[in-house]
């Protein structure tokens, strides 16, 4: 894809701010030194095969979308060695932060993108994720903003097509009423089974989950987090 249709879709853009503080000297050089070698290159076709795109022999591949710092996306790229992981994030900034993690421990399974997650979506291949993780995106809480909210029936539809049958779609949300949009939107579509049989299913962290730096602003506000898992059917 050239610069110019990139430019085009820039409206369908669904995060907010590129940039926070400047980034200081040695994270703009491990940045300019490693995120070139680990970005996708969407302007070549997607292998038919995704887990040509690792440095070592992986089974499945993931894709976290809006990582934040990192957290959750090192955690399981760590945990789970012989899967692949995509993680897209378009701040800058947090972007510098994983980065520098994976200076100090490099990780073979994991390839990322800093620009809009739509863009790695459209570009690859159908039915070629085992998981897609989206994990307290920003809620767009006021209506004019709400086209702007990541979980809609167009993205849906994308999840549904680059989703192998039976792969899922887990999401996680302090903000109640960007959960109910989630489970409306999901419940509407024929492609997704929400897996719950109580409220403590989706009260409950999943397996492992050591946390982000959003949840732990939302704890300290009192705010209770719901973590939805959907299943394509």
């Amino acid at each position: 894809m050239t610069d110019e249709p990139r430019r085009k879709r820039a409206t369908e853009a669904f995060f907010g701010r590129r940039h926070g503080k400047p980034l200081r000297p040695l994270q703009r050089a491990t940045r300019d030194d490693l995120l070139p070698r680990l970005r996708l290159d969407l302007a070549s076709p997607a292998p038919a095969d995704l887990r040509q795109l690792f440095g070592v022999p992986v089974e499945g591949v993931r894709l976290e979308i809006g990582f934040g710092g990192g957290e959750h996306l090192l955690h399981e790229a760590g945990r789970f060695p012989k899967a692949g992981f995509i993680g897209v994030e378009p701040f800058v900034n947090g972007m510098a932060k994983l980065l520098a993690a994976l200076k100090e421990q490099p990780l073979a399974n994991l390839r990322l993108y800093d620009e809009d997650a739509t863009l790695v979506l459209d570009w690859l291949p159908s039915a070629s994720l085992d998981g897609i993780d989206l994990f307290y995106p920003d809620p767009w809480p006021k209506k004019r903003h709400w086209k702007r909210r990541f979980v809609s029936s167009k993205n849906l539809d994308r999840f549904a097509r680059v989703l192998k049958p039976g792969g899922r779609f887990r999401f996680a949300s302090d903000i109640e009423s960007y959960v109910n949009w989630t489970l409306l939107h999901c419940r509407k579509h024929d492609a997704f089974e929400w897996r719950a049989s109580s409220s403590a299913d989706w009260h409950t962290p999943y397996e492992a989950w050591p946390g982000t730096r959003y949840e732990a602003k939302a704890i300290r506000e009192e705010r209770r987090a719901a973590y939805l898992t959907f299943l394509r059917l």
